[in-house]
Order: C-alpha cells, then sequence, then structure tokens
C-alpha cells in the first residue's frame, strides 16, 4: 500500500495570503495617493492665497516711510523748530554675518567713539534686527565720501539721508519746546500699548518734553509706504505701490521771539524766571527758565560728559522754574488775601489798623517783624499793599483763619497745577490743616497763620501758577488756561487754538475787583509804593505787587545782612504785573533766585520787559 504523499507547500493558503497582501498593499496605495491628492488640494485650493503671499514677500517688500515731523513757530511766523537734512551710518543687523568685525573695520575708515558703539549695540539687543539702525549720525562730508567708496565692503551698511530735528535758536526756547530723541524700550512699550507702534515703524525719534512730547501726535504725523519688487539679493528694482506718508501738523505759538530774547538779556546770569501772558485768553507770550541749555545736544545723543555737566551743576539748568520751580510768594499774594478780606467783610476800603513795626499773638512774646522795623502807622488796604505792610496782614491771616484762606487761593488755582501744555509742571503747595497733618503728622497753630498770610511759611508757588491767580482777578472771577499753542496748520488748514475761559470766584461786591486792582495801580504810581522807582517815566499804565521772599531763618533781635549768609540763602526777588491798567492785555511774573529785594530787582526787569513788549507792538493787534 503506497504512503499518502505529504504537501510541502499549500497553494491555496499561499494565494489566499498573497491576495491579502495585496489588499492590504492597495489599500495602503490607494489611502497615500488620497493623501496626496488632499495635500496637493490644500496646497492648490485652499492655502493657495498664503503660499502666494509669502512667494510674493520673497520678491516684494513693504517698506515703511516716517512722516515728516510737523514745525514750530512763533506768533509772527518765525521757525523755532525745524527739520534739516543729515547722512548717517546705518546698520542692518540681519545682513551682517560678523558685527564685531564690522564695526572694527568701520572704526579703522572713520571716528567713532565707544558711546556711539555702544549706543548702537544696546539699540541692537532692543530692536528687531531686520530694522535699520544708525551707528552714527550728523557725518561730514568727508566721512561721506569714504563710506561711499567702501560700502561695497560691508553688506547691511548704508549711509542714508533723512531729516533731523534743529532749534535755530538754542537755549533760547528749550524749557517751552523741548526736544526729540531716540525711541527707547520703554517708550516702544508704551506706543505697542496703545495700538500705535505700527504708525512707528519707521520713526526713531519722539518727543522727551515739552512741546515736542505733549503734542507728539500731532506733530509726528502718519506713516507712509511703499511696496517694492527685490531680486534675490534684497536689491531694489522697482517700486509696484507707493502711499505717501502724511506730515504731522504744524503748530503755532503765542511766544514772541523778541519778548523770549529781552527775557534772556535781562536775566543774563542770574538764575530765576520770567513768564508773561494774556489774561484775556490764556496765551503765553513769553517762558523763560534760566539758565537754560541747548537741546540739540539730545536729538542725536548727548555725551555722557555733556549730560553729566548739566545734571550735577548747581544752577540745575535742566530745571523748568517757570512750571517747575516752586518759590515763596511772598507779599505778591497781598492783593489775593485782601480780596478775601473783602468779600469776608473782615475788612473794609476803610479799615485801618496801628502798625507798630511788629505782630504779637495773644499770650506770645514772638514778634512777627514788619519789613519796616518802625512801622508804617495806621495803614489802611491801599497802603498796607502799595508800601507792602506786613503788619496788615499779619492781624487779617489770623481773622480770616487759615481754612478759608486755603479754600480762596486754592480757588486761584494755587496748589494745583495749571494745565498748560507741557507736563514738566509741579503743583506747589497750598497748604491746610489736613496737608501738614499728612505731610508733618502736626496739627495746625496759628504761629503757622501769620508767616502764611505774607506768602511765607510752607505756602510755595510756580510763577505760572502767580499769572493764572493774578489774571482771575483782571478778569473779575475767571480763571484762563495758559496755552503755548495757539493754532495748528497743515497745507489746506489753520484751526486756532483757545481754551475758554472758567469761572472760579463769584463775588459778594463787584466793587472788591476794583479795588484789588486799583491798590496795585498805586504800587506803581504813587510815590512810595514798592514798585514805583521801576516804572518812573513808562510810556503805559502800568500796576503791579513785589515781593521778598526770606529763605534764611533770623533771629529775633538779628538784622538781615545778605554779605554774612550764603548766597543761596538769601532772598528771592518777586514781582507781579500788569498793563495797561485799565485793559489789560498783559500779565507778567518775575521770579529771581537769591537776588534780594523785589521792588529793586525784580521790578526793573518786569519794566524791561514791559517797554519791549509795547514798543514792539508784541500782541497789539489782538
Amino acid at each position: 500500500m503506497l504512503k499518502k504523499r505529504v504537501a510541502i507547500q499549500d497553494f491555496a493558503a499561499e494565494a489566499r495570503l498573497f491576495n491579502r497582501r495585496a489588499v492590504v498593499a492597495m489599500l495602503i496605495v490607494v489611502v497615500l495617493f488620497c493623501l496626496i491628492i488632499f495635500n496637493q488640494y490644500q496646497l492648490q485650493v485652499v492655502s493657495y492665497q498664503d503660499y502666494q503671499t509669502r512667494s510674493e514677500g520673497n520678491r516684494i517688500k513693504v517698506v515703511p516711510m516716517a512722516p515728516n515731523r510737523g514745525l514750530i513757530y512763533d506768533r509772527s511766523g518765525i521757525l523755532l523748530a525745524e527739520n534739516k537734512p543729515v547722512f548717517s551710518l546705518e546698520l542692518v543687523p540681519e545682513q551682517i554675518k560678523d558685527m564685531t568685525a564690522t564695526l572694527v573695520s568701520l572704526s579703522e575708515l572713520i571716528e567713532l567713539s565707544p558711546e556711539q558703539t555702544e549706543s548702537f549695540l544696546k539699540q541692537v539687543k532692543a530692536q528687531r534686527r531686520f530694522n535699520s539702525i544708525a551707528l552714527k549720525e550728523q557725518l561730514n562730508d568727508t566721512e561721506v565720501a569714504i563710506l561711499a567708496a567702501n560700502q561695497h565692503r560691508f553688506p547691511g551698511v548704508t549711509v542714508e539721508a533723512r531729516l533731523s530735528r534743529h532749534y535755530p535758536f538754542g537755549d533760547l526756547f528749550t524749557h517751552a519746546l523741548g526736544y526729540i530723541g531716540k525711541i527707547n524700550t520703554r517708550e516702544l512699550q508704551q506706543l505697542d500699548a496703545d495700538g500705535e507702534a505700527a504708525n512707528y515703524a519707521a520713526s526713531r525719534d519722539i518727543g522727551k518734553i515739552g512741546l515736542e512730547r505733549f503734542y507728539q501726535r500731532e506733530l509726528h504725523g502718519t506713516m507712509g509706504y511703499q511696496e517694492v519688487e527685490v531680486n534675490n539679493r534684497g536689491r531694489l528694482i522697482r517700486v509696484l505701490r507707493s502711499v505717501p506718508a502724511v506730515s504731522g501738523q504744524n503748530i503755532h505759538l503765542g511766544l514772541d521771539v523778541g519778548l523770549q530774547l529781552t527775557a534772556q538779556q535781562v536775566l543774563k546770569e542770574q538764575r530765576g524766571a520770567i513768564v508773561a501772558m494774556d489774561p484775556r485768553d490764556g496765551a503765553v507770550l513769553a517762558f523763560y527758565s534760566n539758565p537754560s541749555y541747548d537741546p540739540n545736544l539730545f536729538v542725536h545723543g548727548i555725551s555722557s560728559a555733556n549730560y553729566s555737566a548739566l545734571l550735577n551743576s548747581r544752577d540745575r539748568p535742566l530745571i523748568n522754574r517757570v512750571t517747575q520751580g516752586t518759590y515763596p510768594p511772598a507779599s505778591t499774594i497781598k492783593p489775593h488775601l485782601a480780596l478775601l478780606g473783602l468779600e469776608t467783610n473782615t475788612i473794609t476800603p476803610a479799615s485801618k489798623i496801628w502798625d507798630p513795626g511788629y505782630f504779637m499773638l495773644p499770650n506770645s512774646d514772638h514778634r512777627f517783624r514788619d519789613h519796616l522795623r518802625w512801622g508804617h502807622g495806621w495803614v489802611d488796604v491801599y497802603t498796607a499793599i502799595m508800601k507792602s505792610c506786613d503788619t496788615f496782614f499779619y492781624e487779617l491771616g489770623i481773622k480770616l483763619g487759615v481754612d478759608r484762606i486755603s479754600d480762596y487761593m486754592s480757588k486761584m488755582g494755587f496748589g494745583e497745577k495749571t494745565g498748560i501744555d507741557i507736563l514738566e509742571e509741579s503743583s506747589g503747595i497750598m497748604p491746610s490743616r489736613g496737608w501738614k497733618r499728612a505731610r508733618h503728622n502736626q496739627p495746625w497753630y496759628p504761629g503757622d497763620t501769620v508767616p502764611l498770610s505774607i506768602g511765607q511759611s510752607y505756602w510755595t508757588t510756580t510763577p505760572l501758577q502767580l499769572i493764572v491767580a493774578t489774571s482771575v482777578i483782571l478778569n473779575q472771577g475767571k480763571l484762563p488756561t495758559p496755552h503755548l499753542v495757539t493754532a495748528f496748520s497743515d497745507d489746506k488748514n489753520k484751526t486756532e487754538h483757545a481754551p475758554a475761559l472758567q469761572p472760579v470766584i463769584e463775588v459778594v461786591k463787584e466793587s472788591n475787583w476794583q479795588i484789588v486792582m486799583d491798590t496795585m495801580h498805586r504800587t506803581v504810581k504813587e510815590l512810595g509804593g514798592t514798585a514805583h522807582r521801576a516804572f518812573i517815566g513808562a510810556s503805559y499804565d502800568a500796576a503791579g505787587k513785589t515781593g521778598t521772599a526770606q529763605l534764611a531763618a533770623i533771629a529775633q533781635d538779628a538784622k538781615y545782612d545778605a554779605e554774612a549768609i550764603d548766597e543761596r540763602l538769601r532772598d528771592n526777588a518777586m514781582y507781579i504785573g500788569y498793563a495797561p491798567y485799565d485793559n489789560p492785555s498783559i500779565v507778567i511774573a518775575v521770579a529771581l533766585e537769591n537776588a534780594g529785594g523785589g521792588g529793586s530787582n525784580a521790578a526793573p526787569i518786569a519794566r524791561q520787559m514791559l517797554d519791549y513788549y509795547f514798543a514792539a507792538g508784541v500782541n497789539s493787534d489782538e
């Protein structure tokens, strides 16, 4: 019997296995093919626009265009801030392989200071690498020629022509105009937070202080751009589309160059401030703080040596004394206090006191002295202001009390920022019971009120506050908002700018306004008035009030001797005045640090300012 043959190979099983594998392989192929089709659909249909844009981006670039910064003019159309063409050495970090080697090579061609290099490297870290960053600005003709001849050696390095801010009058308008400087990291973050970063894509500078900072948006303008075609090396082939930048608005000031020059000339080396304003609308006519400094130093980056000299100077040129200088107002506030006394019926035009040369509080042996040691005799409100009798106001202040004084003077603007269109402003101090408790953790004493009544003690004010408060009297209760800018303009239109007056005080008797103004008129016009000598022979009818602010404490029985004390502890000289008396068009404040008497030093300076004002016809057409 034959043995059954054992099958070595199962053809049916193999066939079934093959078929299964073939089906799986076919499914895999089909799936992969579907994926390919799907991917092609995504690329060619769904994402077509995106990839086309990316492709075009390698060929077409958007180049931002910085707008021209608006210009600044004085009231007569004289240019105070302009844009001058300059050449600068600029680098694009993204296009430079070895930054260190490039900087070393460039320093062999032109002079580069360590400060310039350090500043540049800081900007490289802070800004996007594809942005063009200035290494050295204000290249001279020789440097431009050398760099142009060697430009082929330095990819990513170019010499660019652009407009740079320039202040033709140097230090004359610094504290009013301010200056611009490079945008720093903090400012860039703020622009981003405000949603304005895109508008500064091509801008490098921003207003730092003064009007340049306050009106940054108006002066900057709107960025433009160009769509340009480039080759594979990034070089420009042609401009495809251009949207021009919109220049910033020009601003026109109430300031007068001649009046400003007069302020600079009369102050000379004297530390202090002069500010003049039209009380009718608040337009500032003169605005000068001395000493000053050249703002052009800051435009392209001030050197450490120059900045250190300004920062560490005992004369503090960086301080804007018009709005940041806080001084005891001294006797310049006596007319304001007299108005309060008349309004509360604490005094009348006929009220008189006997002035023996001092004032004493009940149950006290301390004598608050008058500047005239033997006194003025019988004194009414007219004589008290005209001759600046301290004793009269010592007594008035005690009768009024600190609460009424503080509340009333606050309404006139003391202790508050004026709202002028620059941000660098101090509020000064209008003391009160609450203020002293908060500041010194002490109660208010009658002995605090006595010196407060003559503008001393804790009371401090800025020269600008002083003319605003005086304008309230001239406007019979209406407070003006001081403003440097009087108009905005572009190529087509000019828009006037004049904030409305704000009613802040209502008087019980309208005649009280005239009484107070009359006292200031007598101070200038009548023999014996503290400002009379300074205005002898003036062609206009002026009014005003002098002030002498004591800075150093003097013993009870001692006599003030300027020569015996440190120069910086000597009395400040103050003056507040206006003209013409019957229809004021200018109010002026003068503050002189450590100069002595207000009548002998501050009033003559105000006289010279007013002489020029009327002789030159400043503001006469308004």
